[in-house]
C-alpha cells in the first residue's frame, strides 16, 4: 500500500502495459512527415495540421502543429512532446486508476479514457491499449553454448520497421517527487538508478529494463531527451539506421550499446523534438530484480558507440574511406 497526498492505491491490483500513443508539438510538419515515413512508420491519416502515424503493433505517433486548439501545454518550448497515452488492459483497470487519480491536477475522464498531468507538467492519458498482439521472426543468436540458428543465416535489413514505442526519457526538475509519482499512483517498478540523477522505471514487475527514464540535470528544468522505438533485434537497428543515413537524416550517437539495459541503440536529431532512438535486445526483468546502483558516466551510458553514425552507402563510419572493392587480404604486404 502506498500514500502519496491523500490517495492511497494498492500497487499489484493493476498495472500499466505500455506506451499506445504519443504526441508532438511542431511547426513545420512537412519535415516531420517525412522524417516519421523514413523512420518506418505508417502514415494513417493526416492534414495541414495533423499526422498520425502507426507502427507495426498499431502504437500511434501523432505530430500536431503547434498552434492546434486543444493541444496539450508543453513542458519547454516546441518542437516537443506533449502528451504520453498509457495503455491498460481492460475497462475495470480503468475504474480502479480513475479512483485512484481523481484528486489529481487536471484530471478528466471521457469515452474510456483518463488524463492527468504529472507532476513535471506532462500530459498523460490512460486507455484500454489498442494495440494488437503480433508474432514477428526475428534474428537467432548463436553462442558457445547454444546454438539456435541452424542452417539459417542471420537477417539483414534495408530499413528499419518499428514495433512500437519503446520508452521515453524526460527530464525532470524534481526527479524524486516525479518517480514517486509513476511508482506510487500508476504502478511503476524502479529497475536502476542514479541515485539523486536519474530513475530506470518499467511499467510492470516483469517486463522490459524500462518503460520511463526519469533524468534530473545538475542545471534542473523539465523537458524531453528522447523518444524510443524498438524493433526486432540489433540487425533492424543497423540497417534502419543506415537507411535513415542514405535519406540525409543527422545521428546524434550510434550505433552503440548501454551497459545497463544491454540494449544496442542508434539516435538520431529529430524535427518533431529532441532524439529518437531505434534499440533492440534490452533486458527482461522479474519480480525477482533488486534493483543497481550506479554513478553517472560515458562507461555508463555507453559500453561502445560511434559517434556520428555509419553511412549508409558506404557501410562505414562517417567521412571513413568509402572501401575500394578489394579484400582486405589483397592489400600489398608493408
Amino acid at each position: 500500500m502506498f500514500l502519496y497526498g491523500n490517495i492511497v492505491l494498492l500497487k499489484k491490483q493493476m498495472s500499466i502495459l505500455g506506451i499506445d500513443e504519443i504526441t508532438f508539438g511542431s511547426r513545420d510538419i512537412g519535415k516531420c512527415r517525412q522524417f516519421f515515413l523514413d523512420w518506418g512508420l505508417a502514415i494513417v491519416s493526416e492534414s495541414a495540421e495533423r499526422l498520425v502515424f502507426q507502427s507495426i503493433n498499431d502504437c500511434r505517433v501523432i505530430v500536431a502543429h503547434s498552434d492546434t486548439p486543444g493541444l496539450p501545454t508543453g513542458i519547454e518550448p516546441d518542437p516537443t512532446l506533449r502528451q504520453v497515452v498509457w495503455g491498460v488492459e481492460s475497462e475495470i483497470d480503468l475504474v480502479k486508476y480513475s479512483a485512484a487519480m481523481a484528486h489529481l491536477p487536471e484530471y478528466q475522464t471521457s469515452a474510456n479514457t483518463i488524463s492527468c498531468i504529472d507532476p513535471s507538467g506532462l500530459s498523460f492519458r490512460l486507455q484500454v491499449t489498442q494495440k494488437k498482439k503480433i508474432e514477428l521472426a526475428c534474428a537467432e543468436n548463436n553462442t558457445w553454448s547454444e546454438r539456435r540458428r541452424i542452417n539459417q543465416p542471420s537477417p539483414a535489413y534495408e530499413r528499419a520497421q518499428p514495433i512500437e514505442v519503446g520508452h521515453i526519457v524526460l527530464f525532470v526538475k524534481e526527479l524524486e517527487k516525479v518517480s514517486r509519482f509513476y511508482q506510487e499512483i500508476l504502478g511503476f517498478v524502479l529497475s536502476d538508478q542514479y541515485p539523486g540523477r536519474g530513475h530506470f522505471l518499467r511499467c510492470a514487475p516483469r517486463g522490459g529494463h524500462h518503460d520511463l527514464f526519469l533524468l534530473q540535470l545538475p542545471e534542473a528544468r523539465n523537458g524531453l531527451n528522447h523518444v524510443a522505438f524498438t524493433v526486432r533485434d540489433v540487425h533492424e537497428v543497423f540497417g534502419g539506421g543506415m537507411h535513415m543515413s542514405r535519406c540525409g537524416w543527422d545521428t546524434e550517437l550510434g550505433p552503440g550499446r548501454h551497459p545497463i539495459s544491454s540494449a544496442v541503440f542508434w539516435y538520431f536529431n529529430n524535427p518533431a523534438g529532441a532524439l529518437v532512438e531505434y534499440y533492440a535486445d534490452e533486458d527482461e526483468l522479474t519480480e525477482e530484480w533488486q534493483a543497481r546502483e550506479f554513478t553517472p558516466g560515458p562507461t555508463m551510458f555507453a559500453e561502445w558507440a560511434i559517434k556520428g553514425g555509419i553511412d549508409g552507402h558506404t557501410r562505414r563510419q562517417i567521412q571513413a574511406e568509402a572501401p575500394s572493392g578489394r579484400f582486405m587480404t589483397d592489400k600489398p604486404k608493408a
